[in-house]
């Protein structure tokens, strides 16, 4: 018998990140999670400066079919104390937020700011206490003592929880918990179907994948 994972685990939750393209696009990839994942508690969605549709309009879209979480990406919030975007968030009928540091623009004519993102999680949390803030972590970045300081910094700016960037090797993966232990941790986990997909995570990511790896779906669905 299959035993649903929320009953083994009754506060465990799924988040599944989608891709903001365009609303109709948007709410039909919602839709389709939510018919053929029924353990999905969360959506989560990137703001990608080569589309129109920021992260937190998005989620103002698919928070109607699920609880949604938009990723803030500090160097684009503007000098000051405030965050004025938060308001705006919680307008919007949202209550959780995942700060990044975020990658440069590929319009280099958009501004952006050298905002950290423990400023922008302290920031947030001064100003908006009942919002939850997720703080990113990525065992690939830099080495773990350096990320594990990061994290810290993060922590004790207010940070709620953790986001980690996708984890392809399951022995990262239990090195990670066992240093991650206490914590409220999402882990990240996704497919690299191809060499196009695989070349990305390598070179954008800095991945490095298990000597076994194959992009291949079998592959993914075994992990």
């Amino acid at each position: 018998m299959k035993v649903p994972l929320r009953t083994i685990c009754p506060q465990m939750r799924i988040s599944v990140e989608l891709v903001p393209r365009n609303s109709t696009d948007l709410l039909t990839d919602a839709t389709t999670v939510r018919a053929v994942m029924p353990e999905a508690t969360a959506f989560n969605i990137p703001d990608l400066s080569r589309f129109s549709l920021r992260s937190w309009e998005a989620c103002a879209l698919t928070s109607k079919l699920m609880p949604s979480i938009p990723h803030i990406r500090a160097m684009d919030i503007p000098p000051g104390d405030e965050v004025p975007l938060a308001r705006t968030i919680l307008e919007s009928g949202l209550s959780e937020v995942l700060v990044i540091q975020g990658d440069p623009p590929h319009d280099l004519s958009k501004r952006t700011y050298p905002h950290t993102s423990v400023e922008i999680i302290r920031r947030f949390k001064k100003h908006h206490p009942e919002l939850k803030v997720f703080a990113a972590y990525d065992p690939y970045r830099q080495s773990f003592q350096d990320e594990l300081k990061t994290l810290a910094r993060k922590l004790e700016a207010g940070a709620d929880g953790i986001f980690t960037q996708p984890v392809f090797d399951l022995r990262l993966l239990e090195i990670c918990a066992e240093m991650l232990r206490g914590q409220n941790v999402f882990w990240g986990i996704a497919p690299v179907l191809g060499d196009r997909s695989r070349s990305y995570w390598e070179t954008t990511n800095k991945i490095v994948f298990p000597y076994d790896f194959r992009s291949t779906l079998d592959w993914n669905r075994e992990i």
